[in-house]
């Protein structure tokens, strides 16, 4: 389940270190948390998330969208698994490993009963403090994006249209909400 282990003293070398056992492991300020695999529903939501953001991320040369599993490591004591995620071009070099990836453009995370408080809690702060841009937190059972900046105390809760700007000299990405909810959940 999303709980995290007994010990608060793990670090990325060591939940690297595990064996290769189907679960995603990842490191929250010191805590162990595993997570045992998505969802239909959890992955149907990624695929359809991730079409839009991907064609914009390539049509205006962003960077990369990529999907978990992936270890994220923002220092020794945090490693993330975002569902999706959008690294910066950068320097314009594609990274090679996920050692060589610093930053994220925007970082996504998909509600399931496993995950749902570290993901609207603990991810959140530490996305916020690592001053990810954008962290959006897609709750299937309420139809709604929860979306947060580093700067913000509360989350903007979308329900409409989702609109994405990560440069201001182009146009916004936006994602109609009801359609992208009814192709994944039907009705």
């Amino acid at each position: 389940m999303g709980m995290p282990a007994v010990q608060t003293d793990w670090t990325v070398e060591r939940a690297l270190a595990l064996p290769e056992d189907g679960n995603r492991y990842e490191v929250l300020d010191g805590e162990l948390f595993v997570t045992p695999a998505p969802t239909y529903a959890h992955q149907a939501a990624l695929r359809e998330i991730d079409r839009p953001v991907d064609a914009y991320v390539r049509a205006h040369g962003l960077g990369w969208v990529l999907w978990s599993p992936a270890d994220i490591a923002f220092s020794p004591r945090r490693l993330l698994q975002p569902d999706l995620f959008v690294i910066p071009r950068g320097t314009g070099e594609r990274p090679r490993d996920w050692a060589d990836v610093k930053s994220l453009l925007l970082a996504i995370e998909v509600l399931s009963p496993a995950t749902a408080r570290a993901d609207r809690h603990r991810k959140r702060l530490i996305y916020q403090d690592q001053g990810v841009p954008e962290y959006w937190i897609v709750d299937l059972d309420a139809r709604l994006v929860e979306r947060w900046r580093p700067e913000d105390t509360r989350g903007e809760v979308v329900t409409e249209t989702l609109e994405w700007r990560p440069d201001p000299r182009i146009e916004p990405l936006s994602i109609h909400l009801p359609s992208f909810f009814n192709e994944v959940l039907g009705g």
